[in-house]
């Protein structure tokens, strides 16, 4: 008989793959260009060139042997050191290569980071919104997800809430920021009000909470908003990381975990991380782009289109009737539905449309939509009249 949990995990699908394959179904029937497809975060921006030219070079200089042979398992030091480099600039002091453990993408790093850190029993702080699969993640490293809501619509968490939550007996939090699916950015105030909170209860249980910042979405902001390096906040601070929007190379899978100098007994919490790789099996990143990487971790694409759809969208939008959270990171638009409507019903009005868009309920909050705008300007455009229906529909 197979295991009764992973047989619950793969009955109960992605509410984003389905709503993704519903729109691969209609384009078939309709056509492309009649389907407005906003439910997955896909970067729609190229990769830098320099992305291109550096594998194209590697493929053709480098013996394949070498290219495609294992790495160790927390990846090649020439990479490793490019990521430390890049930690060490935004927290101005030094991050030791050391400190880096290459992963699979960012949700190795996470299912990595918890495992680590986590024994059965133990609680983690979710602060909604979240990402769906941070509660498989959690659940599945035998912890219990304790949810925080948001305070309002500025998506920031509810502090007395947040309290609560981390006095219940918390051994982590995961933050999430630029977050998906509102695209808010945690301020600093509220991270250290945050950090406050934690130290408190640290004390007094004599033991680390910790902080796990999953940061993919960093390089992705707007209106000159800043990113807070958390662990000069916090520094019982985990930061999980990806490459898939900061380079655009989401089907690569390739991120790391830091754990820095500042993190309490910080060489035995790296043990126990590659401890954690090693039984789920997460070892060695993919060799390729570990190359890549330590040629190209400075490289950015060009994120100009996603601040012009973030801007047509939203002001859109808003002028049209609805109320939306405005994003100053990522590429998510957090659009709340009509009053007395849950967002899965919003959602199933909006597919009358071709306005395929994701409802909230699996995100931890209720009400909402997330309308991935990292698609073509075009498409946002001829979309507009399908949401202006959209609005009529509930008399906006």
């Amino acid at each position: 008989m197979v295991s009764e949990k992973m047989l619950a995990l793969g009955e109960s699908r992605s509410v984003i793959r389905d709503i993704s394959e519903f729109g691969d179904a209609r384009r078939q029937e309709i056509g492309a260009e009649n389907v407005f497809d906003f439910s997955i975060g896909n970067p729609s921006v190229p990769a830098p060139e320099r992305v291109g030219e550096t594998l194209r070079r590697l493929l053709d200089s480098v013996d394949s042997i070498t290219l495609h042979s294992y790495t160790p398992a927390p990846g090649l030091m020439k990479a490793r050191m490019a990521a430390a480099r890049q930690e060490s600039l935004r927290a101005g002091f030094d991050i030791p290569a050391g400190s880096i453990y290459l992963t699979c993408g960012a949700a190795a790093s996470l299912a990595i980071s918890l495992r680590a850190l986590v024994c059965p029993g133990d609680k983690i702080a979710l602060l909604a919104p979240y990402f769906p699969e941070y509660k498989v993640f959690v659940e599945n490293a035998g912890a219990e997800a304790v949810v925080v809501p948001p305070a309002d619509l500025s998506m920031q968490p509810d502090l007395a809430e947040f309290k609560k939550a981390v006095e219940s007996g918390i051994k982590a939090v995961i933050v999430n920021s630029p977050n998906n699916p509102s695209g808010a950015v945690l301020s600093a105030e509220t991270l250290e009000a945050m950090a406050d909170i934690l130290r408190a209860e640290s004390v007094k249980k004599g033991e680390s909470i910790y902080v796990i910042a999953d940061e993919p979405y960093r390089e992705l902001v707007y209106d000159g908003a800043e990113v807070p390096f958390v662990p000069s906040i916090y520094p019982d601070t985990i930061v999980c990381y990806s490459y898939s929007k900061s380079l655009s190379l989401p089907g690569e899978r390739l991120g790391y975990i830091m754990v820095p100098p500042c993190v309490n007994e910080s060489g035995k919490v790296f043990a126990a991380v590659c401890g954690a790789g090693r039984s789920l099996g997460y070892l060695c990143a993919p060799s390729l782009f570990q190359y890549m990487l330590a040629e190209c971790a400075d490289e950015r694409p060009d994120i100009a289109a996603y601040a012009k759809n973030r801007a047509l969208l939203y002001g859109a939008l808003t002028e049209t009737g609805f109320e939306c959270v405005k994003p100053d990171g990522a590429f998510y638009l957090f659009v709340k539905a009509p009053a007395g409507v849950s967002g899965a019903e919003f959602c199933e009005a909006a597919k009358r449309f071709e306005l395929l868009l994701v409802p909230s309920d699996s995100f931890g909050v209720e009400g909402y939509a997330r309308v991935a705008y990292c698609v073509s300007e075009d498409t946002i455009r001829r979309s507009l009249p399908a949401f202006k229906k959209l609005a009529e529909l509930y008399s906006l």
